[in-house]
């Protein structure tokens, strides 16, 4: 059995329709009239309904007045010659009187149509009434006594319709509650960005900007300084400028992140280098092997990857500081993969230091990318990181 949204197919319900309407009054027919006129008029007004009831959608009114006007013609037509219908002939006036009420919205057309199907009405009875001899077939009463319940079926097809349309209203006024719920929420979404951003610049651009100021303070007095304090004085400005970028570029993100273009260049495969540097200036010692050509590399996986090395090479410092590091980056089966290894440390890192998240973070940000993230101790004392990401289908 075929279902079409939880309903009938529409000609299965409109074939539906047509036998039990139509077909009861053929089946009572024989108990009523059996005569030649009887059949033909009824037959032909079938014949006519069937048309009708099948437009009752399209053009109801139209349906309306054209089935009451057939109904009409094979009653007089069949009173003139002698003859009379089954009482069930007018099964179909009900149905098309329902679809009136239901699908006519504007009151104009109904009253229209009910003044006309009444001319029709006292036009057929005067009609009848002049060419037929016998009372038994003039009409009266009983035509009334048809016609007298025939209302209540306009008034089933307008309940229907009103309670289609204040079901559609519910349907509105539930949708456009969800569409200010969620424009609220990214509202609130939006308030919270700027109270984080906020605090953010608060915490952490001025701290910062002083650590910027006073490195660049050595700097200029570099002359006074011993060699190495010169250089740590360059690594550390040259940190601090690219951290206050990289926030900048963060903080503009939290605030609008319909504005969430970078000012500055997104690091890479290719800055590497020049991160090992930042590295080796603070006293620590690196070495990296690329075996992939940057330019193949899908530019997300690049920013994960750069990113992955940065937190590794900043735990090795935090947790062993003078240990030896060593980067490799290549490309295995279709995935990018990124090891760095550090060796046992010569002293030992300092104590508390950082807030634990750095590998938390890592694996969200290679996760986002359908990648995967190992870390763990190794054999020797030291300490691996490993991350894979694919190469193809990455979601920017």
């Amino acid at each position: 059995m075929r279902v079409m949204d939880g309903r009938w197919p529409g000609w299965g319900a409109d074939a539906g329709l047509v036998v039990l309407t139509f077909l009861p009054a053929l089946l009572s027919q024989p108990y009523v009239d059996t005569s030649g006129p009887a059949w033909t008029s009824l037959t032909v007004y079938e014949t006519v309904g069937v048309g009708v009831l099948l437009l009752r959608r399209r053009l109801p009114t139209t349906a309306f007045v054209v089935g009451f006007g057939a109904l009409f013609a094979a009653l007089v037509g069949s009173a003139g010659a002698g003859a009379k219908l089954s009482p069930l002939v007018f099964l179909p006036l009900a149905v098309l009187l329902y679809s009136l009420g239901n699908h006519v919205a504007s009151w104009r057309r109904t009253v229209s149509a009910v003044l006309g199907v009444s001319v029709l009405s006292v036009a057929g009875l005067w009609l009848n009434r002049m060419t037929t001899d016998s009372g038994d077939f003039q009409g009266g009463l009983d035509v009334l006594a048809a016609l007298a319940p025939m209302p209540l079926a306009w008034a089933m097809g307008f309940a229907a319709r009103t309670r289609q349309e204040l079901l559609a209203a519910a349907e509105r006024r539930a949708a456009d509650a969800r569409r200010a719920q969620a424009l609220e929420a990214a509202q609130a979404t939006q308030r919270e960005r700027a109270r984080i951003a906020g605090e953010m610049h608060d915490v952490v651009a001025h701290s910062l900007t002083l650590l910027v100021v006073h490195a660049e303070t050595l700097r200029a007095r570099g002359g006074e300084l011993p060699d190495w304090a010169r250089v740590q004085a360059d690594g550390l400005a040259a940190a601090g400028r690219q951290s206050s970028g990289e926030l900048r570029d963060l903080l503009r993100m939290l605030r609008d992140p319909a504005d969430a273009a970078p000012l500055q260049p997104v690091p890479g495969l290719g800055e590497l280098e020049a991160l090992l540097d930042s590295h080796r200036a603070a006293g620590g010692t690196a070495g990296l092997t690329v075996g992939i050509a940057p330019e193949s590399v899908p530019g997300p996986v690049q920013l994960a990857t750069y990113r992955v090395v940065q937190e590794a090479l900043v735990n090795a410092r935090r947790h062993a500081p003078g240990a030896p590091v060593r980067v490799s980056v290549d490309g295995v089966a279709g995935e990018l993969r990124c090891e760095i290894v550090n060796g046992r440390a010569p002293r030992r890192g300092t104590a508390g230091a950082g807030i634990g998240l750095g590998l938390v973070s890592m694996e969200e940000r290679v996760g986002a990318l359908d990648g995967g993230l190992t870390a763990g101790p190794t054999g020797d004392g030291g300490f691996r990181v490993v991350a894979t990401m694919p190469l193809e289908r990455v979601d920017v």
